[in-house]
């Protein structure tokens, strides 16, 4: 199903169901837990289904529309990176990405997981020497070889940065249009949280999220402990691939 017909079959969908004034319940997704205990309470993680983000969407009216109606005060919504990203037009098709002779030698030397391909192909490689300068990233490059000689991982995306960390390559399962796009980390993500928490009345916080564990990126309010919630979801309750889930609530249950 490509992207339109996807889309227009959902929104007709969940139109239909908020017409009725029903709501579909919030379930966790296959293989993922519902609850999970952090700091001796115990917490909701509830993913949200919504249509596919594309820059022709704000993620304020996206997060008012799917989110709002499920809400309690307390909660905290959290949102994929990717999905802001995507709304801010910082996804671009492979096609338009013309990788220089350096993005394809580096990109050889990347590890490869079944998780993502990250640096990994010579567009995802290149789309960070554009974000982070050539400079930085051979820098990156030599401390990770440098990182392996001590058996020692992840040394390259210490010195490359979030920046580079947030770039994502089309992988397995990846829903159209965006399984044959480059998709960089999202611009301003604390700004981002900022305007969606003034939208829907509660906290919000951006969150680059895999598999692999991941890190949260934006805060609406400063003062929350972004260790702490990463650790809330740290075994990626929106899923990794098709699942259509790229916003969730974090929610405190009561003892």
């Amino acid at each position: 199903m490509n992207e339109m017909s996807y889309n227009d079959s959902f929104i007709e969908k969940t139109k239909g169901a908020e017409d009725e004034g029903e709501l579909p319940a919030l379930q966790a997704n296959e293989g993922k837990n519902k609850i999970l205990e952090n700091e001796n309470i115990k917490f909701e993680r509830l993913p949200i289904k919504t249509h596919v983000i594309t820059e022709a969407d704000d993620i304020c009216d996206v997060a008012e529309r799917y989110a709002m109606p499920y809400l309690l005060p307390d909660d905290i919504l959290f949102i994929s990176e990717k999905a802001v990203a995507c709304s801010q037009g910082r996804a671009i098709p492979l096609e338009k990405i013309k990788p220089r002779k350096l993005a394809v030698f580096l990109s050889k030397y990347v590890t490869k997981t079944k998780h993502g391909i990250g640096l990994g192909i010579p567009e995802t490689m290149e789309m960070a020497l554009r974000e982070c300068g050539t400079i930085r990233i051979l820098f990156a490059a030599l401390v990770s070889v440098i990182g392996k000689l001590f058996h020692r991982k992840g040394w390259f995306y210490i010195v490359a940065g979030q920046k580079a960390a947030s770039i994502d390559g089309p992988t397995h399962g990846t829903i159209p249009p965006y399984d044959h796009c480059v998709v960089l980390g999202p611009d301003k993500p604390d700004k981002v949280a900022m305007a969606v928490s003034e939208r829907i009345g509660c906290r919000c916080i951006i969150v680059d999220i895999n598999d692999l564990g991941g890190k949260i990126l934006g805060v609406s309010d400063p003062s929350m402990s972004k260790d702490s919630l990463a650790r809330l979801l740290s075994d990626n309750p929106l899923g990794q691939g098709s699942q259509s889930t790229p916003m969730g609530i974090i929610r405190a249950l009561a003892d």
